[in-house]
């Protein structure tokens, strides 16, 4: 009787476990991995936009210096680029991390041999997070940065990896 109480002990306690990996077919996983690359290359797509408007408005604006002392001093234009240089690294590597995954995950047979390379990418959103987080960066890159984030929390739960906070 103890030995089938211990046994009973056993298997309900391994069964939350088993309710909260629910299996997903590789089409569905691949499908979640579909939806972090948009979204990634939506938030590069934007900011390379937003880069080449900001040239264009930069360019306009040395034709129409006639007012002295109004604009950005050398230094916030510096602070400014290498803010906006961090944030390009740190989306280069989560692109690249999203495209290694993708490799990996279409040369195998079951999706879950790919978890590290779902925990790498993970850790390089957790970098463009920070960068989008510093300063303000505008209302679309806030949002672009939710909507993409709130997708790789979801491959992320997929692979039983953990969110970003």
């Amino acid at each position: 009787m103890r030995k089938l109480i211990l046994l009973a002990a056993v298997l309900i306690s391994g069964l939350p476990a088993a309710i909260a990996a629910q299996p997903m077919s590789k089409a569905r996983v691949g499908e979640v991995i579909k939806a972090v690359e948009d979204g990634v290359d939506d938030f590069r797509n934007y900011l390379e936009r937003r880069g080449d408007d900001a040239r264009d408005k930069s360019n306009d604006a040395k034709g129409n210096q006639g007012r002295k002392g109004r604009g950005n001093t050398e230094a916030n234009k510096d602070r400014a680029e290498n803010s906006k240089d961090e944030l390009d690294d740190a989306l280069g590597d989560l692109n690249q991390s999203t495209n290694r995954l993708r490799r990996k995950f279409d040369g195998t047979d079951t999706w879950m041999e790919t978890k590290r390379e779902v925990e790498e990418v993970v850790e390089d959103a957790r970098k463009v997070n920070q960068q989008a987080s510093r300063g303000n960066r505008g209302s679309e890159v806030t949002r672009l940065w939710g909507v993409l984030r709130t997708r790789i929390n979801e491959l992320a739960r997929t692979y039983n990896v953990t969110p970003l906070g």
